[in-house]
């Protein structure tokens, strides 16, 4: 079964471990509701996403063995919306831009006019001869 995860950039740049293509990892998987990412994914990806990758969570969730298929990094611009009272910056919808990538390791080149948000991962269940290499928060 594939599966579509979100992968925040902070939770690997904070104590993740990078990953590549076709690598064997062991994460714990949040269900979300697709529709929280349609302003930094675009409304034509945010569907696709089943879960999102958590290893900051106040209690311990199950890991689930994946296969990495794609990697791709996803950008796009914030704003303070200009009816906000605080100075808190919101994606701006229909700006996402995304790029292939073959690894991810919480920090992506510069690009003008939008900030590295995270990635979207397509995986698939490992078999049980995979090695796994577990995420944790240390």
């Amino acid at each position: 079964m594939t599966l579509t995860i979100w992968v925040d950039d902070w939770q690997i740049q904070c104590c993740g471990e990078a990953f590549k293509l076709g690598d064997s990892v062991s994460w714990q998987l949040v269900e979300i509701d697709p529709e929280d990412y349609a302003d930094i994914v675009g409304n034509e990806r945010a569907p696709e996403i089943d879960f999102r990758e958590e290893h900051h969570g106040q209690e311990e969730l199950p890991s689930t063995r994946l296969q990495v298929l794609t990697i791709t990094e996803v950008h796009c611009r914030y704003e303070v919306p200009s009816h906000s009272t605080s100075n808190v910056q919101h994606p701006v919808p229909g700006t996402t831009e995304l790029v292939p990538v073959r690894e991810g390791d919480g920090w992506a080149e510069a690009r003008p006019r939008v900030r590295f948000a995270g990635y979207l991962v397509t995986a698939e269940q490992a078999t049980d001869g995979q090695e796994a290499t577990a995420i944790h928060c240390q």
